[in-house]
């Protein structure tokens, strides 16, 4: 699988289990939908940009700090929005799962073949 798939699958699926842990927030369980999407594609967008320099660059150190830095700045962004009061429970994850998609993206991506 290439990198920039691995990282958009990875994403998706740590962005939809963070959007999951919402239902431990009561306050919020009336949005968990909405709480899964976002979060879902929050980790599509990580793992695409994730992937896409672990692809560009064949750098571990590179990857990560790309998947961290997206992961952080779309975490923000969410918890940023008016009436939102979860900045921990939003950003530290978002910047997990970038942590996570970078380095899974380096490690276990194939790079593409190249034409003879």
């Amino acid at each position: 699988m290439s990198k920039a798939v691995l990282g958009l699958v990875v994403g998706a699926v740590l962005g939809c289990l963070d959007g999951l842990t919402a239902w431990f927030t009561p306050e919020v369980r009336d949005q968990i939908l909405s709480i899964v999407i976002g979060s879902t594609f929050k980790g599509l967008l990580t793992g695409l940009a994730a992937g896409w320099a672990a692809r560009k660059w064949n750098s571990m150190l590179v990857a990560v700090l790309v998947g961290l830095a997206v992961g952080l700045v779309l975490s923000y962004a969410v918890a940023a929005m008016p009436g939102n009061h979860y900045y921990l429970q939003i950003v530290l994850p978002g910047a997990i799962l970038g942590l996570i998609v970078g380095f899974a993206a380096q490690k276990w991506g194939k790079l593409p073949a190249r034409a003879a």
